[in-house]
Protein backbone atom coordinates (compact mmCIF):
# COMPACT_ATOMS: atom_id res chain seq x y z
CA UNK A 1 0.00 0.00 0.00
CA UNK A 2 1.29 3.44 -0.92
CA UNK A 3 2.85 4.76 2.42
CA UNK A 4 0.95 8.64 2.53
CA UNK A 5 -0.72 9.67 5.17
CA UNK A 6 -2.93 12.55 4.63
CA UNK A 7 -3.97 15.51 7.03
CA UNK A 8 -7.20 16.23 8.21
CA UNK A 9 -9.38 18.14 5.62
CA UNK A 10 -6.81 17.04 2.94
CA UNK A 11 -8.86 13.63 3.39
CA UNK A 12 -11.61 15.37 2.07
CA UNK A 13 -12.59 16.17 -1.59
CA UNK A 14 -10.85 19.40 -2.81
CA UNK A 15 -7.56 17.16 -4.02
CA UNK A 16 -8.80 19.14 -7.58
CA UNK A 17 -9.83 22.57 -7.77
CA UNK A 18 -13.50 22.99 -8.60
CA UNK A 19 -13.37 24.52 -12.14
CA UNK A 20 -10.76 21.30 -13.45
CA UNK A 21 -13.18 18.92 -11.23
CA UNK A 22 -15.99 20.58 -13.75
CA UNK A 23 -14.01 19.97 -17.42
CA UNK A 24 -13.51 15.96 -16.66
CA UNK A 25 -17.50 15.90 -16.96
CA UNK A 26 -16.42 17.93 -20.39
CA UNK A 27 -12.99 16.46 -21.33
CA UNK A 28 -12.88 16.11 -25.57
CA UNK A 29 -12.92 12.47 -26.45
CA UNK A 30 -10.09 12.93 -29.04
CA UNK A 31 -8.97 16.34 -29.63
CA UNK A 32 -5.43 15.29 -31.07
CA UNK A 33 -3.23 12.41 -30.84
CA UNK A 34 -2.09 13.55 -27.27
CA UNK A 35 -5.80 13.72 -25.63
CA UNK A 36 -6.07 10.17 -27.84
CA UNK A 37 -3.61 8.65 -25.11
CA UNK A 38 -5.55 10.02 -22.02
CA UNK A 39 -8.52 8.48 -20.18
CA UNK A 40 -10.86 11.10 -18.55
CA UNK A 41 -13.40 9.38 -16.55
CA UNK A 42 -16.64 10.89 -15.82
CA UNK A 43 -17.99 9.88 -12.55
CA UNK A 44 -21.85 9.56 -12.13
CA UNK A 45 -22.16 8.17 -8.85
CA UNK A 46 -21.46 4.23 -9.82
CA UNK A 47 -20.73 2.24 -6.97
CA UNK A 48 -17.13 0.65 -6.66
CA UNK A 49 -16.90 -0.69 -3.49
CA UNK A 50 -18.69 -1.86 -0.65
CA UNK A 51 -17.44 -1.83 2.75
CA UNK A 52 -19.17 -3.17 5.52
CA UNK A 53 -22.40 -2.24 3.81
CA UNK A 54 -21.11 1.20 3.11
CA UNK A 55 -20.85 2.33 -0.87
CA UNK A 56 -18.14 3.49 -2.04
CA UNK A 57 -18.59 5.71 -5.95
CA UNK A 58 -16.66 6.64 -9.00
CA UNK A 59 -16.59 9.74 -7.51
CA UNK A 60 -14.65 9.10 -4.18
CA UNK A 61 -12.55 6.74 -6.35
CA UNK A 62 -11.64 9.85 -8.65
CA UNK A 63 -10.71 12.13 -6.19
CA UNK A 64 -8.22 9.65 -5.08
CA UNK A 65 -6.95 9.03 -8.24
CA UNK A 66 -6.11 12.71 -8.53
CA UNK A 67 -4.58 13.10 -5.43
CA UNK A 68 -2.22 10.03 -6.71
CA UNK A 69 -1.74 11.10 -10.12
CA UNK A 70 -2.15 15.15 -9.89
CA UNK A 71 -0.58 15.89 -13.22
CA UNK A 72 -3.82 14.83 -14.67
CA UNK A 73 -5.04 18.07 -13.64
CA UNK A 74 -2.79 19.35 -16.89
CA UNK A 75 -4.58 17.22 -19.21
CA UNK A 76 -8.05 18.15 -18.94
CA UNK A 77 -8.80 15.32 -16.05
CA UNK A 78 -6.93 12.83 -18.50
CA UNK A 79 -4.74 9.72 -17.53
CA UNK A 80 -2.41 8.32 -19.47
CA UNK A 81 -4.07 5.38 -20.61
CA UNK A 82 -1.28 3.13 -19.59
CA UNK A 83 -0.99 4.04 -16.28
CA UNK A 84 -4.96 4.72 -15.53
CA UNK A 85 -5.47 0.78 -14.82
CA UNK A 86 -2.77 0.60 -12.33
CA UNK A 87 -3.43 4.39 -11.12
CA UNK A 88 -7.06 3.18 -10.35
CA UNK A 89 -5.98 0.35 -8.65
CA UNK A 90 -4.12 1.87 -6.01
CA UNK A 91 -7.08 4.42 -5.77
CA UNK A 92 -9.80 1.98 -5.23
CA UNK A 93 -6.99 0.25 -2.28
CA UNK A 94 -7.03 3.80 -1.02
CA UNK A 95 -10.77 4.68 -0.33
CA UNK A 96 -11.08 1.63 0.77
CA UNK A 97 -8.24 1.29 3.47
CA UNK A 98 -9.87 5.10 4.57
CA UNK A 99 -13.50 3.75 4.87
CA UNK A 100 -12.31 0.58 7.06
CA UNK A 101 -10.18 3.23 9.33
CA UNK A 102 -13.07 5.46 9.80
CA UNK A 103 -15.54 2.61 10.42
CA UNK A 104 -13.08 1.51 13.08
CA UNK A 105 -12.48 5.01 14.74
CA UNK A 106 -16.05 4.93 15.07
CA UNK A 107 -16.23 1.44 16.86
CA UNK A 108 -13.59 3.04 19.20
CA UNK A 109 -15.89 5.44 19.88
CA UNK A 110 -13.48 8.61 18.74
CA UNK A 111 -14.40 11.80 18.30
CA UNK A 112 -13.83 15.30 17.19
CA UNK A 113 -14.09 18.59 19.45
CA UNK A 114 -16.08 21.62 18.63
CA UNK A 115 -13.38 23.59 18.50
CA UNK A 116 -11.22 21.82 16.09
CA UNK A 117 -14.13 20.91 14.00
CA UNK A 118 -14.71 24.95 13.74
CA UNK A 119 -10.82 25.32 13.37
CA UNK A 120 -10.75 22.70 10.09
CA UNK A 121 -13.88 24.13 8.62
CA UNK A 122 -11.96 27.66 8.40
CA UNK A 123 -8.68 25.91 7.08
CA UNK A 124 -10.75 24.09 4.56
CA UNK A 125 -12.89 27.11 3.42
CA UNK A 126 -9.61 28.95 2.49
CA UNK A 127 -8.92 26.26 -0.19
CA UNK A 128 -11.61 28.03 -2.52
CA UNK A 129 -10.53 31.28 -3.95
CA UNK A 130 -14.25 33.07 -3.31
CA UNK A 131 -17.53 32.46 -1.96
CA UNK A 132 -18.34 31.81 -5.58
CA UNK A 133 -16.09 28.90 -6.12
CA UNK A 134 -17.08 27.27 -2.46
CA UNK A 135 -20.45 27.82 -3.40
CA UNK A 136 -20.54 25.47 -6.69
CA UNK A 137 -18.06 22.72 -4.51
CA UNK A 138 -20.89 22.60 -1.89
CA UNK A 139 -23.51 22.61 -4.73
CA UNK A 140 -21.63 19.29 -6.40
CA UNK A 141 -20.04 17.22 -3.44
CA UNK A 142 -22.37 18.20 -0.99
CA UNK A 143 -25.88 18.73 -2.51
CA UNK A 144 -25.67 21.91 -1.25
CA UNK A 145 -25.60 21.41 2.71
CA UNK A 146 -23.05 22.65 5.09
CA UNK A 147 -24.44 19.99 7.15
CA UNK A 148 -22.91 17.16 4.76
CA UNK A 149 -19.89 19.29 4.50
CA UNK A 150 -19.20 19.31 8.48
CA UNK A 151 -19.76 15.40 8.23
CA UNK A 152 -17.22 14.80 5.60
CA UNK A 153 -14.70 17.11 7.40
CA UNK A 154 -15.07 14.90 10.60
CA UNK A 155 -14.75 12.01 8.92
CA UNK A 156 -11.24 13.10 7.85
CA UNK A 157 -10.62 14.40 10.90
CA UNK A 158 -11.22 10.75 12.79
CA UNK A 159 -9.44 9.23 10.05
CA UNK A 160 -6.34 11.32 10.53
CA UNK A 161 -6.57 10.96 14.67
CA UNK A 162 -6.73 7.24 14.34
CA UNK A 163 -3.38 6.86 11.70
CA UNK A 164 -1.68 9.75 14.09
CA UNK A 165 -2.27 7.08 17.21
CA UNK A 166 -1.38 4.08 15.35
CA UNK A 167 1.00 5.04 12.43
CA UNK A 168 2.36 8.18 12.91
CA UNK A 169 3.17 8.21 16.03
CA UNK A 170 4.25 4.52 16.42
CA UNK A 171 6.46 5.33 13.49
CA UNK A 172 9.14 7.71 15.38
CA UNK A 173 12.85 6.22 15.45
CA UNK A 174 14.78 7.91 18.00
CA UNK A 175 18.62 8.94 17.53
CA UNK A 176 19.60 5.91 19.33
CA UNK A 177 17.67 3.92 17.29
CA UNK A 178 19.25 5.71 14.12
CA UNK A 179 22.69 5.20 15.77
CA UNK A 180 22.02 1.31 15.98
CA UNK A 181 21.32 1.38 12.47
CA UNK A 182 23.99 3.21 11.23
CA UNK A 183 26.51 0.77 13.39
CA UNK A 184 24.63 -2.29 12.16
CA UNK A 185 25.04 -1.07 8.76
CA UNK A 186 28.67 0.67 8.00
CA UNK A 187 28.87 -0.74 4.53
CA UNK A 188 25.69 1.97 3.41
CA UNK A 189 27.40 4.78 4.57
CA UNK A 190 31.44 3.96 3.46
CA UNK A 191 32.44 7.22 1.03
CA UNK A 192 34.38 6.04 -1.94
CA UNK A 193 37.65 8.19 -2.86
CA UNK A 194 36.21 10.71 -5.22
CA UNK A 195 36.28 14.14 -6.80
CA UNK A 196 34.35 17.15 -6.49
CA UNK A 197 34.65 18.59 -9.93
CA UNK A 198 33.19 21.16 -12.74
CA UNK A 199 33.71 20.85 -16.41
CA UNK A 200 33.53 23.24 -19.45
CA UNK A 201 32.87 20.47 -22.69
CA UNK A 202 32.90 21.36 -26.32
CA UNK A 203 31.64 18.32 -28.73
CA UNK A 204 31.93 17.73 -32.32
CA UNK A 205 29.34 17.10 -35.20
CA UNK A 206 28.59 14.05 -35.82
CA UNK A 207 30.92 12.81 -39.26
CA UNK A 208 32.98 15.77 -38.49
CA UNK A 209 34.97 17.15 -41.63
CA UNK A 210 38.66 17.72 -41.65
CA UNK A 211 37.86 21.58 -41.45
CA UNK A 212 35.27 21.44 -38.33
CA UNK A 213 37.80 19.26 -36.58
CA UNK A 214 40.10 21.94 -36.99
CA UNK A 215 37.64 24.63 -35.91
CA UNK A 216 36.13 22.09 -32.66
CA UNK A 217 40.15 22.38 -31.70
CA UNK A 218 40.09 25.91 -31.71
CA UNK A 219 36.99 26.50 -29.62
CA UNK A 220 38.51 23.94 -27.25
CA UNK A 221 41.45 26.10 -27.00
CA UNK A 222 39.68 29.77 -26.52
CA UNK A 223 37.87 27.99 -24.26
CA UNK A 224 40.42 26.41 -22.16
CA UNK A 225 42.45 29.89 -22.15
CA UNK A 226 39.24 31.60 -21.18
CA UNK A 227 38.76 29.01 -18.30
CA UNK A 228 42.93 29.31 -17.25
CA UNK A 229 41.83 33.07 -16.51
CA UNK A 230 38.64 32.59 -14.19
CA UNK A 231 39.66 32.65 -10.55
CA UNK A 232 37.60 30.28 -8.05
CA UNK A 233 34.75 28.43 -8.67
CA UNK A 234 31.91 31.26 -8.97
CA UNK A 235 34.14 32.50 -12.13
CA UNK A 236 34.33 28.88 -14.00
CA UNK A 237 30.79 28.24 -13.19
CA UNK A 238 29.62 31.38 -14.92
CA UNK A 239 32.14 30.47 -17.97
CA UNK A 240 30.53 27.28 -18.36
CA UNK A 241 27.26 28.52 -18.12
CA UNK A 242 28.12 30.74 -20.83
CA UNK A 243 30.35 28.27 -23.31
CA UNK A 244 29.91 24.70 -22.11
CA UNK A 245 28.00 22.11 -24.53
CA UNK A 246 27.51 19.44 -22.04
CA UNK A 247 24.56 18.99 -20.02
CA UNK A 248 25.98 20.33 -16.66
CA UNK A 249 26.43 23.78 -17.95
CA UNK A 250 22.99 24.65 -16.47
CA UNK A 251 24.67 23.94 -12.83
CA UNK A 252 27.64 25.89 -13.46
CA UNK A 253 29.22 22.93 -14.83
CA UNK A 254 29.35 21.36 -11.07
CA UNK A 255 29.29 17.86 -10.87
CA UNK A 256 29.45 17.33 -7.48
CA UNK A 257 31.22 14.54 -5.53
CA UNK A 258 32.28 11.80 -8.54
CA UNK A 259 33.27 8.21 -7.63
CA UNK A 260 36.77 7.86 -8.95
CA UNK A 261 35.70 4.18 -10.18
CA UNK A 262 32.89 6.19 -12.41
CA UNK A 263 35.47 8.65 -14.26
CA UNK A 264 36.68 8.06 -17.62
CA UNK A 265 40.33 7.08 -17.39
CA UNK A 266 41.18 10.47 -19.31
CA UNK A 267 39.82 12.25 -16.68
CA UNK A 268 40.65 10.40 -13.43
CA UNK A 269 45.06 10.73 -14.61
CA UNK A 270 43.74 14.55 -15.27
CA UNK A 271 42.52 15.14 -12.18
CA UNK A 272 44.92 12.61 -10.09
CA UNK A 273 47.58 15.55 -11.44
CA UNK A 274 45.46 18.45 -9.55
CA UNK A 275 45.55 20.57 -6.69
CA UNK A 276 42.12 21.87 -5.76
CA UNK A 277 41.56 24.88 -7.36
CA UNK A 278 43.07 23.98 -10.58
CA UNK A 279 42.47 23.36 -14.53
CA UNK A 280 43.55 21.03 -16.30
CA UNK A 281 44.58 21.10 -19.75
CA UNK A 282 42.25 19.87 -22.90
CA UNK A 283 40.97 16.06 -22.01
CA UNK A 284 40.13 14.54 -25.37
CA UNK A 285 37.16 11.80 -25.18
CA UNK A 286 35.62 10.58 -28.08
CA UNK A 287 33.95 13.45 -30.00
CA UNK A 288 34.62 15.84 -27.32
CA UNK A 289 37.48 18.26 -25.47
CA UNK A 290 36.55 18.73 -21.94
CA UNK A 291 38.48 21.01 -19.46
CA UNK A 292 37.81 20.09 -15.71
CA UNK A 293 38.47 21.79 -12.90
CA UNK A 294 39.05 20.24 -9.15
CA UNK A 295 37.01 21.65 -6.66
CA UNK A 296 38.11 19.03 -3.78
CA UNK A 297 39.25 15.51 -3.35
CA UNK A 298 37.60 13.28 -1.07
CA UNK A 299 39.69 10.13 0.00
CA UNK A 300 37.70 6.83 1.14
CA UNK A 301 35.93 7.00 4.29
CA UNK A 302 32.84 6.96 6.71
CA UNK A 303 30.20 9.56 7.00
CA UNK A 304 29.91 10.75 10.07
CA UNK A 305 26.78 9.89 12.23
CA UNK A 306 25.72 13.34 12.80
CA UNK A 307 25.98 14.37 9.00
CA UNK A 308 23.28 10.81 8.27
CA UNK A 309 21.52 10.65 11.45
CA UNK A 310 18.17 12.80 9.94
CA UNK A 311 18.63 10.62 6.70
CA UNK A 312 18.39 7.36 8.60
CA UNK A 313 15.56 8.79 11.04
CA UNK A 314 13.45 9.54 7.75
CA UNK A 315 14.51 6.58 5.95
CA UNK A 316 13.06 3.81 9.05
CA UNK A 317 10.45 6.36 9.85
CA UNK A 318 8.76 5.66 6.51
CA UNK A 319 9.52 1.96 6.23
CA UNK A 320 7.86 1.71 9.78
CA UNK A 321 5.06 4.09 8.60
CA UNK A 322 4.48 1.32 5.71
CA UNK A 323 4.95 -1.61 7.66
CA UNK A 324 2.14 -0.11 10.26
CA UNK A 325 -0.11 0.85 7.85
CA UNK A 326 0.09 -2.33 5.76
CA UNK A 327 -0.95 -4.33 8.90
CA UNK A 328 -3.92 -2.12 9.79
CA UNK A 329 -5.26 -2.59 6.33
CA UNK A 330 -4.59 -6.11 6.88
CA UNK A 331 -5.91 -6.52 10.15
CA UNK A 332 -8.87 -4.09 9.32
CA UNK A 333 -9.84 -6.18 5.82
CA UNK A 334 -9.76 -9.88 8.19
CA UNK A 335 -12.86 -8.18 10.17
CA UNK A 336 -14.50 -6.49 7.82
CA UNK A 337 -16.78 -7.31 4.27
CA UNK A 338 -14.72 -5.99 1.53
CA UNK A 339 -16.63 -5.91 -2.40
CA UNK A 340 -14.91 -4.62 -5.10
CA UNK A 341 -18.16 -3.79 -7.52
Amino acid sequence: MKARIKVGVLLLAAVLPLPAQMAVSHAPSAASDASSQMIAPEPGGKPVARVNGTVLTDRDLLREMYAIFPYARQHNGGFPKAMEADIRAGALKMIVFEELVYQEALRRKLSVSPAKLESAVREFKKQFSNAQEFNEFLKVECDGSQKVLRAKIVRSLLIDQLLTADVTNRSVVSVAQARAYYEKNPAQFRIPESYAIQTISVFAQPNATPAQQKELRARAEDALRQAKATKGYEEFGVLAEKISEDDYRVMMGDRRAVDRALLPPEVLKAVEALQPGQISDLIVLDQAYTIVRLNAHIPAGMQKFEAVQEQIRKQLTKQRTEQLRSALDKKLRAQAKVEEL
